[in-house]
């Protein structure tokens, strides 16, 4: 199960990835906040499609007295990814794509940190796999150039949010119904991206039309599938392989962007993937090696 787990998240990573030239695409015309009330307000039209179609398997665990409503516990987590999203897509307006990944995926360091203070045991393995992560994720985004200004402090309080975002899913993940968590938290961030948007932003109806496409693809993929894919995938896995495990969307992105941008790679930014894939390779070891067969 724990293996099945480490799939979904590396699935939602994938998805993550190849929608971040969307995020920076999509804000071409429109701000952060209306891009994402747009992109969630999609997401929630399809979380509530996926959730419809599970209603015979909800309606079966309801009989079975195995039902927990999880629309509660996605308040909070709503109110977390809102401001941890808030702020990833301000800093996209001050900062390159490559260091905000960088610095938005430092929750590789601060979830086991976070871990170790609410009174998580970790295996030598995690800090292991978290330091080989961070190098690869260094080499890969910042390509030996790193220097601070604004749009990096947000970055990084992006990051503690995130961070504070997979642990709180880690506490209802395994809990409550996994679906009704997405789609509360989905709901809250589109009340809350669209209460600010309309009042701080020229919320410009056509330009949102004119980025259909950035739109609609972030808010189906990653917001209604991958999102609800780290909740599945966190309720076997621990927080700490899960944040290196999701943090692989850097390497997706870069992949994504070389395969069909036609985006150079130096041989730095391989090394980057490289070391990322190291650093995950060992945080999972104990659980391939347990699973020798792959039987999920």
């Amino acid at each position: 199960m724990k293996l099945r787990g480490s799939l979904y998240l590396l699935l939602a990573a994938f998805i993550w990835g190849v929608t971040f030239v969307a995020q920076l695409v999509g804000m071409d015309n429109i701000g952060p906040f209306t891009y994402g009330f747009a992109r969630y307000i999609v997401g929630v039209i399809a979380i509530f499609i996926i959730w419809y179609c599970f209603r015979g398997k909800r309606r079966d665990a309801k009989e079975h007295g195995e039902y927990y409503s999880g629309w509660k516990a996605g308040l909070g987590a709503g109110l977390l990814m809102f401001i941890a999203s808030a702020f990833q897509q301000c800093a996209l307006q001050y900062t390159t794509a490559g260091k905000t990944a960088f610095i938005t995926c430092l929750y590789i360091i601060f979830v086991p940190i976070i871990s170790v203070i609410v009174g998580k045991l970790l295996k030598l393995e995690n800090w292991i796999g978290a330091l080989a992560a961070v190098i690869g994720l260094y080499c890969l985004s910042i390509k030996g150039e790193f220097n601070l200004n604004y749009g990096d402090v947000l970055a990084f309080i992006c990051s503690i949010f995130w961070s504070l975002h997979i642990m709180y899913i880690d506490r209802f993940a395994d809990k409550k119904d996994n679906i009704d968590i997405s789609a509360s938290q989905l709901v809250v961030c589109t009340v809350l991206n669209g209460m600010v948007a309309f009042a701080i932003e020229n919320v410009v109806w056509q330009d949102i039309v004119d980025a259909w496409f950035p739109i609609v693809f972030a808010g189906v993929m990653s917001s209604g599938i991958a999102f609800t894919l780290q909740i599945v995938g966190q309720k076997y896995a621990e927080p700490s392989h899960a944040a290196i495990i999701m943090s692989l969307e850097s390497v997706f992105g870069a992949l994504g962007g070389w395969v069909v941008l036609n985006e150079q790679m130096a041989p730095i930014e391989v090394f980057g993937c490289m070391m990322m894939l190291l650093g995950m390779l060992i945080t999972q070891g104990s659980v391939i090696i347990r699973n020798h067969s792959f039987k999920i």
